[in-house]
């Protein structure tokens, strides 16, 4: 019996999660800047590689729900409650990290990619060091063709865990603005010391947005 009410808990307890989640989210206040080239891609009906800093990642996440998007989320306790909020928001979620069944999961959702669905990265994740891009997701785009869109993400106010990313998390009605990259493509020709370098310009890139996104009008 006692077995059964743990298991009913625990699914309660997942639905209660996605859906404060879900509230949350759609009381915010989003602003966008550049999503044209984010909607070109769809209306194209092309696939891409979204990219955001693992700290910043809610708002992107909610964003990008329901667009036949596949998500890698580390097999963590923290990663199993993305991986919940993930499944409410449709995503196809892919469980792995460096520590644990990292290159199986990597190629999975590069096979995914290389299919029919875009896919969600968070490049500094899942243990950091923060805003510091690592490999995946550049060879990701280098192994599928798709592009990758950068996204910097900043809260008018927010609470912040502390933990390693400082994961934030947007107080109720307050306002968000998210600023998209132009689509940057990976060759697939380049060599490894050019995908170094192409990671290190994303990593800039990356870094300008979420410095610009500072500002919030």
């Amino acid at each position: 019996m006692k077995g059964i009410k743990d298991k009913l808990l625990h699914k309660a307890g997942k639905v209660l999660l996605g859906y404060l989640v879900t509230v949350l989210c759609k009381s915010l206040r989003i602003e966008y800047k550049n999503y044209i080239q984010v909607e070109k891609l769809i209306g194209e009906n092309k696939k891409f590689i979204s990219a955001f800093w693992h700290g910043t990642m809610l708002i992107p996440w909610y964003v990008f729900r329901n667009k036949n998007t596949a998500a890698l989320v580390s097999k963590s306790k923290d990663g199993e409650l993305l991986a919940r909020v993930l499944a409410k928001w449709e995503y196809d979620v892919v469980r792995g990290s460096s520590r644990d069944g990292g290159k199986a999961a990597f190629d999975k959702i590069v096979d995914i990619a290389k299919s029919d669905k875009s896919i969600a990265l968070t490049p500094d994740g899942p243990t950091g060091p923060p805003f510091k891009m690592k490999a995946g997701t550049v060879v990701a785009a280098k192994r599928s063709g798709l592009p990758i869109v950068l996204v910097g993400v900043r809260c008018e106010s927010s609470y912040r865990l502390n933990s390693w990313d400082n994961f934030e998390i947007p107080k109720p009605f307050s306002k968000v603005r998210l600023d998209f990259s132009e689509p940057v493509y990976i060759s697939n020709e380049l060599s490894r010391d050019e995908v170094s370098e192409k990671i290190a310009e994303c990593e800039l890139l990356l870094n300008q947005l979420q410095k610009g996104s500072d500002i919030i009008d």
